[in-house]
């Protein structure tokens, strides 16, 4: 695609070369500075100052004015002039002879006494632009030789040239350029690389001299331009490796130059330029009869035969904002970036950024948001500028304005969207995305406040769910500018959690309660009322609880006493008293049932008050439903086993209390029996489950949690109490009360292992028959049997273990135990100070008083000390 990177400027007009003689043609021409120089066909050299002229519009002219102009006499065309300007000489080839002129007089310079001056049979020569010599009063030259196959180098001088080196080539050199030590030859049939210091050559590729005219030139250090075969600008290292793409340029070049980063070409009625970034064509120039391009020092000059014209380069940010505004944004970028060679780098850090931010807003219009983004984020965009363009998102307090000039040619969003909502969503949906991604990074810097209040209005316009992540987490949203939008869009929870934030935990509260009682319509969650809780649960401030605690409870006691249940125990909370709580509920009575379980049943605080409180409500709530008519049996019954639990399980209430309440309700007799057995009344508990209530399972159950705690020889006794209430019970019934004595045999039979056989049998009636307790009987020989077993092999062990104790004493007998003051004791590590010691198994001497003290602490003393009289 086409870009105008240069201007066809006019330098020296006909008749200022030629006046009225029309047979003048120009044959070759320099550039030294200002100094222009052109040899012509009628063997002139003629010398020009070319001044620059600005015009106010800032265009650019040039202003040729001939200085002189001089017959060289050999009346052949001036075939080609280099100037060597630190010598102050012109080298001049014409008719195959080199020699130097004079760069102020155009006097040809005579030889000097030790030397010639003048190079004889030249076709072609170059001046090394990279000299290998350091002498700065002294120009390298390639020249090639019309009769021999071969490439000459030359050093000149002021007043003589001296041959230094001579390279023999394959085929006749008709082209050359030189850098360094290498040269760049097109021979007759080919193009190659020579380094005429340690002869090491590259062919390159082929090329046929006769059907076109060869191009060599050198471009960058170590670097050339050739004309391939089909019309292609390739490039070659000194290598012979081409680390660019060629250029397609016409069939018919005739010259061609470089101006960073582009390659100008000129045949029979063009110039093209191409770029050397991406190789494309980026203009085309008429011009016709050139016959001479060749770039001196950057400037890039053409010549016709009757003129001389430069390419003023246009300055490369115009070329840039150019193609910016033709929307050619990855052209741009490439040219950016390839010019950054010729550009300071501090300005090029400024102005690779500025093209980088406009590309971004470019592809951010045509809605290419990934490429803008990338863009952005390599132009290290301040995100304002982006922010900007979305109406009211920037706060009314931020002191943020564009950049100037301005980066991109929109107004705002409505005028690059031009009415199309679609548009408009999806960009917003971008700048949401780009805004959470640079919000945490160094982009944000200094900005912070803009980029989360413009963040937050458009989550809640766009009903976003990372609203409420954005204002949980830090944040720098001002508040100010947020409750107006969040209040508009109904984001009355989310206003809530700014308040939070910004530390107005009272007004958040104020507006969730509105919310939940309908006062104010926001569906952003359904279980506010819990997120309300929850919230006071974790409040620092006691005086926020207590001030809104009663609203909560009064909406729900059994959630809203989660305030005070669920509070966590952090350090940075107060704590909360719990009597205080418990006065604060007394008027909200399921709540404060609630809490008094968690008190006790979950914290397990161990406070008489609290189970004794928690113990009257259970049974206040009990006497409550019994006095229900009619009664509702489900809800009784759970109350009751929630007593029941409770009187069991706790040991600190107030008994005697507890009891006194129950003392004249006959429906309450389980509990009584329950009171009575935490008493240690077992007499009066079981008469009341036996006698009373005739529930002979929970007379069993009573006696194993009464014995729970306790040990066998307790439990033992119980079980025999029992019996004894069944027998006693049914003496006194005169033999009648079949269900006391079946009773009877049950326990025996399914507890047998806990009595005493001997005094079961004793109190047994003597009616009752062997097979009754046969279960019972069975069981309880099996038990004898096995404790006699147990107790012999018991024994027998332990006289095991004593032999061999005994064996082991007579074998360390016999050995000698060596005491010293060097050796320590095995158990306290100290050394011996006197002979008396103890061998542990192993001959291993030790302190006698380690050792006694080792058997006073040993587990095994202490089990023996307390052991039965059958082991």
């Amino acid at each position: 695609m086409s870009v105008k990177a240069f201007e066809l400027v006019p330098a020296v007009e006909r008749d200022l070369l030629m006046g009225d003689k029309a047979r003048i043609n120009i044959e070759c021409i320099e550039c030294c500075g200002k100094h222009l120089y052109m040899g012509t066909n009628d063997c002139f050299i003629h010398h020009f100052l070319l001044d620059e002229v600005t015009s106010s519009k800032g265009k650019l002219t040039y202003s040729a004015q001939k200085l002189l102009h001089k017959y060289l006499g050999l009346k052949k065309p001036v075939a080609e002039l280099r100037a060597a300007s630190a010598l102050e000489r012109l080298i001049v080839l014409c008719d195959a002879i080199v020699f130097l002129v004079d760069m102020v007089t155009l006097e040809t310079v005579p030889s000097a006494a030790g030397g010639g001056a003048k190079i004889r049979g030249v076709t072609a020569f170059c001046i090394n632009e990279n000299p290998v010599n350091g002498d700065p009063f002294c120009v390298e030259m390639g020249v090639l030789s019309s009769k021999r196959r071969t490439v000459q180098i030359y050093m000149v001088y002021e007043d003589r040239v001296q041959l230094v080196k001579e390279v023999t080539t394959p085929e006749q050199p008709c082209a050359v350029s030189l850098d360094g030590y290498f040269l760049c030859l097109a021979l007759a049939t080919q193009y190659m690389i020579l380094n005429y210091n340690t002869g090491a050559s590259q062919d390159l590729f082929p090329y046929n001299s006769e059907e076109r005219r060869p191009i060599v030139k050198r471009i960058g250090r170590e670097e050339f331009l050739l004309a391939a075969p089909g019309g292609l600008g390739m490039f070659a290292n000194a290598e012979g490796v081409s680390q660019r793409a060629p250029v397609n340029w016409s069939e018919s070049v005739i010259g061609a130059a470089v101006s960073f980063p582009y390659v100008v070409a000129l045949d029979e009625r063009f110039i093209t330029i191409h770029s050397m970034l991406d190789q494309q064509l980026k203009q085309t120039l008429s011009f016709r009869d050139g016959h001479i391009l060749q770039d001196f020092e950057g400037k890039v000059i053409l010549a016709s035969t009757k003129a001389v014209y430069v390419l003023v380069p246009l300055p490369l940010e115009r070329q840039i904002q150019d193609l910016l505004a033709s929307h050619r944004v990855e052209e741009a970028l490439i040219l950016t970036e390839g010019a950054q060679r010729n550009i300071p780098k501090d300005k090029f850090q400024i102005l690779h950024k500025r093209i980088l931010q406009q590309a971004g807003f470019i592809q951010f219009g045509q809605l290419q948001f990934l490429e803008a983004k990338e863009h952005f984020r390599k132009g290290q965009l301040d995100v304002r500028e982006l922010i900007s363009l979305y109406p009211l998102l920037l706060p009314a307090s931020s002191s943020f304005t564009r950049c100037h000039p301005p980066l991109h040619e929109f107004a705002d969003l409505n005028h690059l969207a031009q009415g199309d909502q679609e548009k408009v969503l999806r960009c917003k949906r971008f700048l949401i995305s780009y805004l959470g991604e640079v919000r945490s990074t160094e982009v944000a810097n200094g900005c912070r406040e803009d980029v989360d209040t413009a963040l937050l209005k458009l989550y809640a316009e766009q009903d976003h769910d990372s609203l409420l992540d954005l204002l949980a987490s830090e944040n720098a949203c001002l508040l100010a500018d947020s409750i107006p939008w969040l209040e508009k869009y109904h984001k009355y929870f989310a206003l809530g959690l700014l308040y939070h934030y910004n530390g107005q935990d009272s007004a958040a509260l104020q507006l969730w309660i509105r919310v939940v009682d309908g006062d104010l319509e926001d569906s952003t969650r359904s279980d506010l009322y819990d997120y309300i809780v929850d919230f006071l649960s974790s409040c620092s401030s006691l005086d926020l609880v207590w001030k809104y605690a009663d609203w909560a409870l009064r909406k729900d006691p059994t959630i809203g006493v989660h305030i005070f249940t669920k509070r966590p125990g952090r350090r940075d909370l107060s704590e909360m008293n719990p009597g205080d709580v418990i006065t604060y509920l007394e008027k909200h009575s399921q709540a404060l049932l609630l809490y008094l379980e968690h008190l006790v049943l979950e914290r397990k605080t161990q406070k008489e008050k609290f189970h004794t409180h928690l113990a009257v409500l259970y049974l206040e709530k009990v006497l409550s439903f019994l006095s229900e008519s009619p009664t509702d049996e489900e809800r009784l019954t759970r109350a009751r086993e929630r007593l029941q639990a409770l009187l069991r399980e706790s040991n600190l209430y107030r008994v005697q209390y507890l009891l006194g309440k129950t003392e004249n309700c006959e429906q309450l007799l389980l509990e009584r029996a329950t009171l009575h057995g935490k008493l240690e009344e077992h007499d009066k508990a079981l008469h009341i489950l036996v006698h009373k209530l005739r529930d002979f399972p929970s007379a069993e159950a009573y006696c194993i949690w009464a014995s729970s705690s306790r040990d066998s020889a307790y439990q033992q006794q119980l079980f025999h109490l029992l019996l004894g209430v069944y027998l006693d019970g049914n003496q006194t019934a005169g033999g009648g009360s079949g269900d006391l004595e079946m009773a009877a045999v049950d326990l025996l039979n399914r507890h047998g292992e806990v009595f005493d056989a001997v005094r079961v049998l004793r109190m047994l009636p003597e009616g009752w028959s062997l097979q009754l307790v046969r279960p019972f009987l069975g069981r309880a020989v099996q038990a004898s049997m096995h404790a006699c077993r147990t107790s012999r092999i018991a024994l027998g062990l332990s006289h095991s273990e004593n032999l061999q104790l005994l064996h082991d004493r007579l074998k360390e007998r016999k050995k000698p135990i060596f005491v010293s003051d060097k050796k320590g004791c095995h158990l306290c590590h100290n050394t011996f100070s006197e002979p008396n010691v103890v061998c542990l198994p192993g001959g291993v001497p030790v302190h006698t008083h380690c050792v006694a003290q080792r058997v006073r602490d040993s587990p095994t003393k202490r089990q023996l000390t307390n052991s039965s009289n059958h082991t």
